[in-house]
This record gives structure tokens, sequence and C-alpha cells, in this order.
């Protein structure tokens, strides 16, 4: 058997829990895993114990296996600014010492224990989402911490994939580490009628548009607001997402909201596929992403676009979608109301998100790559 033909034990850490929505991270987890062990790998998740980030009501109890993927919850420390640096301990120990060829972590904080599986002869693959710690949330000790991680990434990992070629010209620049770019990929959708949505906050096709993502101050929400109240619409805007301890954040944002604003919290299933399936549009005003997996998705689903012009979001929607000044509420105020205001140019939008974007990312062509990096 040739080395690109082994069949590997593979452990994934850095997540919070799989099966989950509670961010990108979890997703990517989910895609990867779940594919390498259809192509004949065994994948462990090592899962964080405590709560959904957005209420227990939305915990799960998917047992020792998911779609193939054996399960193990990790002890915890289930306090905020303690839980991701105690079960990323605790996942790293089990990966050591268990019988593992491939190690891979997911994030900066996480990377932070990527020593351990390194003394221990593993292989080590660290995916960076994102420039962590310039998250608006974060500060003090935390920003530091996960500072630190990247640094031990970049000491003690065999490969370290980035998401985008901003952050692989960062680590470039500040590290002389050289990464791999492999971007995120998304499965094309089939749309859904509104139904669900239409029975609990009376939204219609086309009547709303719609931002998704974890509501944290970075995704650009405050200017959204601002540029909101100067739109003039008989269409809602959407808020769904729920908050990951940023619940002043929310508290805040509901304050400045006029009526206009609906915001549905944390919502996946059926509801999340409504919700994509009959926006107007969709926005990302974001000032930091590391590769916004929301975004592939409401491109998939055909969705007329508008997102901030940072670079992670520019190189995922080329001249597909529409584009303004990151922080500037005037600007994203302009677009917002030339698309409300041209039918037209929403459709021609449309019309090649969806093929677009799916031909570019795809998850088999992510795994392909991936797993060359995991045989070294």
């Amino acid at each position: 058997m040739s080395k690109a033909e082994k069949k590997l034990k593979i452990a994934m850490l850095g997540h919070k829990r799989i099966p989950s929505r509670e961010g990108g991270i979890e997703i990517v987890v989910e895609e990867l895993a779940s594919r390498m062990v259809r192509r004949g790998h065994e994948v462990v998740c090592l899962n964080r114990a405590g709560h959904h980030v957005s209420g227990k009501e939305f915990d799960r109890d998917a047992g020792d296996e998911y779609r193939g993927i054996r399960l193990r919850t990790v002890p915890t420390i289930d306090r905020r600014g303690l839980a991701a640096m105690t079960s990323s301990l605790s996942a790293a120990l089990i990966a050591a010492f268990g019988r593992f060829d491939v190690v891979h972590f997911h994030a900066e904080g996480p990377a932070a224990m990527c020593l351990i599986p390194h003394l221990a002869g593993k292989r080590v693959v660290v995916t960076i989402h994102g420039l962590d710690w310039a998250r608006a949330q974060w500060g003090g000790f935390a920003s530091r911490y996960i500072k630190w991680g990247e640094r031990q990434a970049v000491k003690y990992a065999d490969e370290i994939i980035v998401l985008s070629r901003g952050v692989q010209n960062y680590f470039l620049e500040n590290y002389g580490r050289k990464t791999v770019y492999i971007p995120n990929g998304v499965t094309r959708p089939e749309p859904v009628p509104a139904e669900r949505i239409t029975d609990r906050w009376g939204l219609e096709k086309d009547g709303y548009i719609l931002f998704l993502g974890r509501i944290v101050p970075e995704k650009g929400l405050r200017i959204l607001l601002e540029a909101w109240k100067g739109v003039h619409t008989d269409k809602k805007l959407v808020i769904a997402g729920g908050s990951s301890d940023t619940q002043d954040f929310m508290d805040e944002l509901i304050s400045i909201a006029d009526e206009r604003v609906v915001f549905t919290g944390f919502q996946q299933g059926r509801i999340l596929e409504e919700l994509y399936s009959n926006c107007y549009l969709y926005c990302l005003p974001s000032d930091l992403e590391g590769m916004p997996l929301s975004l592939l998705e409401a491109m998939s689903y055909g969705n007329c676009c508008v997102v901030s012009d940072i670079p992670e979001c520019t190189e995922v929607v080329g001249d597909k979608a529409a584009v303004f000044a990151h922080s500037s509420a005037e600007e994203l105020k302009r677009v917002l109301q030339r698309l409300l205001d041209s039918p037209e140019t929403v459709r021609r939008y449309r019309a090649g998100a969806a093929e677009y974007i799916c031909a570019r990312f795809d998850w088999e062509n992510v795994v392909d790559r991936t797993l060359e990096l995991y045989h070294g």
C-alpha cells in the first residue's frame, strides 16, 4: 500500500462539539471528518463538555458516534475563559497518548497545546480559521494567550492550513513560515419555501434582508443597524444568530434597532434553510473574518450578497456580489438602497452566485488536499 493509500487514525480538536452549528469551525470539522470516514479513515472528534453557547435548549446528545465519526467528550471546566483552554489541554493529552497518526488542531487558541502531541511523535496539523487574537470580544490575557497559540503553531505544527491569502501573507511576513492555502467548501442545497418563518415572524419570500452569523462586534452589526435606519423600505432586516460570550452586545443591538428589525436568535435545521432560501439579499458587513461559511452558504442558495471589502470576503465573492467599504455605514446604506430600488440588479447577482461558489469551493477537493498534508 502506498503512503497516499494508507488508512489513517485522525484526532480532531479545537471545536466546541459536533454535531453543532455553534460556529463555522464546528461545521468544518463535521464536513471534513464525515468525508474522511467515508474514505475509510478513522476519525475521533474530541468534543468540549458543557452546554451549547446559545443555550442548553440547543444541546444535542449524539452518543458515541455520528455519521461514522467517533465522538469523545473531554474533561472541561465549563466556565467562561476556562472552557476552551481546559478542553484543549485535555484533548491534546488524549491525542498525544492515543493511537493516532495525525492530530488536527482547529483555531489559534487550541493550537497553544500542539507541543504536547508533537513531543509524542504525532504528525500535527493546525488550521488557522482566522486571526482570533484580533477579535473584539477578546482582550487582555485571552488575546495574549491566543497569540501565543499562534506562535506555538508556527514552532510545532508540521503543517499549517490557512483559509485566505491575506492570512497566508501574514504568517510569511511575520514569522517567515510557509502555510498551505485550503479554503472551506460548500454543498449546493435545495431551496425551500417560506413556511415556518412566515408563521413565526411574518417573513415572506423577498420580504427581508438577512444577516446570519454569530452576534459579535467584529461582524459589523452596529454599522448594519446604523445604515438600516437610513434605508427606505418596507422590507424587514433579519438578524439571525446567537451570542457567544457577548450578551451585553446583543442587548445593545436590540436597544438601537428600529421596529423593522427581527432578531431570531440561534437557528438551525428547516428554519435556517428557509431563511437562506427566501431572503431578498444577504448582508455580511464584517470587519474581521477567517473564511465566512455563512457567506458561502448564502451564495450556494443563489442569493444576492452584500459584503464588506475585507479580503476574506472579496476573495470569496469575486465579482458575483456587491461590495462596500468596511466600517462605513453611509456607503452600506447607499448599496442597500440601490439594490432595494433595483430588483433587476439583484436578479443579475443571483443568477451567477450558486454555480460560481459551488464550483470554486468543493468539499471533496478540500478533503483531497487536507489528506495530502496528513500523509506528508
